[in-house]
């Protein structure tokens, strides 16, 4: 799931929300609420038009919701393993899903009380990081791709290696991470990045240092400000945030590598410390209404797994191939998997060092 990783605005949907979560050894939450722990700005909020999504759950049910919002997934997973704090829906990523669901952290759903799961793509049920489709219904997905600036980039990239060309040079920005980063590397060196070893790690790092004198910078959320106002030439990101970028830049154009890319999802799980479970099933039910989940899809400009809202949308989002990358090109995209914490500590490690020399 990506997006981006700094903005706290969601956060003041409930302010109040902590005060009201209860410790998992607590007593039993009121019924009349359940407790929502997502990415900041991943929800229609009521802006350009769309629907308030938490509102209208509250109105349509009499069920408050207490919405909190988190930047990564590991602060998601360092709150339900560290603190006494309990939540009820969770929307990790991938990865992070698998890591879950191996330390038992998650309850198995009632899809009794969740029809609109019946909406749900094929391709989005039984998700890799949970084959038998017992504790997820996906959310939003989408694939890393590269923006770049039409007036600086003649020619359209169509590979990773667009992010190593010399006549760019001080023009490009990459990943401020080091999954992202070095999944780019390792796919150009002809290594699967959705499971790796420490050596496939040492000759990503190796491409990625021959990059570094090519950057302009390191990024995350900057790349906004970098790719709308044409500082930078070129960068990797998300292919929902691209959309946004391009419609604030008739400059900007994006690329997607012949190759094939990352293919990343979040999906909505009930972690077991939950005192609302019917609540949680109740709210993630109504997510996968078709008019709910069309227009979170406007909103967030990620993909929907859901088959009916997609039907909902307008014609320039449902056919975007940046949106709705064909299925011929997902089918070449890799999914990240859980892998060991060694082996991601020593990621970390590497990409750390590649920065600071």
């Amino acid at each position: 799931m990506k997006k981006t990783l700094s903005i706290i605005l969601a956060a003041v949907i409930a302010a109040s929300a902590t005060a009201a979560l209860s410790g998992c050894g607590g007593q039993k939450e009121d019924k009349g609420e359940v407790n929502v722990y997502n990415w900041g700005e991943y929800v229609a909020n009521g802006e350009d038009g769309l629907m308030n999504v938490i509102d209208e759950f509250e109105k349509e049910t009499g069920i408050k919701v207490n919405y909190t919002t988190y930047e990564t997934n590991e602060e998601l997973y360092n709150m339900l393993k560290n603190s006494n704090v309990s939540y009820d829906v969770i929307v990790p990523s991938e990865y992070m899903i698998s890591k879950l669901i191996n330390e038992n952290m998650l309850l198995e759903l009632n899809f009794d009380n969740i029809p609109n799961y019946e909406h749900i793509t094929d391709r989005f049920k039984k998700l890799p990081c949970d084959k038998e489709g017992k504790y997820t219904v996906a959310y939003s997905w989408g694939v890393t791709c590269m923006v770049y600036d039409k007036t600086k980039v003649k020619q359209k990239p169509t590979s990773w290696n667009a992010l190593w060309d010399e006549s760019l040079k001080g023009d490009i920005l990459m990943f401020n991470n080091s999954r992202d980063a070095m999944a780019i590397a390792m796919q150009l060196c002809g290594i699967d990045p959705s499971s790796c070893t420490k050596e496939d790690v040492d000759i990503a790092a190796k491409k990625l240092k021959e990059q570094k004198p090519l950057l302009k910078a390191y990024v995350m959320d900057q790349v906004f400000n970098e790719m709308e106002n044409s500082q930078s030439a070129i960068a990797p990101y998300y292919a929902g945030d691209i959309a946004t970028m391009l419609e604030n830049n008739e400059d900007l154009d994006y690329a997607l590598p012949e190759d094939g890319s990352n293919l990343f999802y979040d999906a909505m799980c009930i972690p077991n410390c939950s005192k609302n479970k019917e609540n949680a099933e109740a709210f993630i039910n109504f997510m996968q209404k078709p008019e709910i989940a069309a227009d979170n899809c406007r909103y967030l400009r990620y993909g929907s797994p859901n088959k009916e809202a997609i039907e909902l949308l307008e014609e320039d989002i449902r056919e975007s191939e940046l949106t709705f990358p064909s299925e011929e090109y997902l089918n070449k995209c890799y999914t990240f998997s859980n892998v060991p914490d060694e082996i991601y500590a020593y990621m970390q490690e590497q990409f750390v060092k590649i920065q600071a020399d």
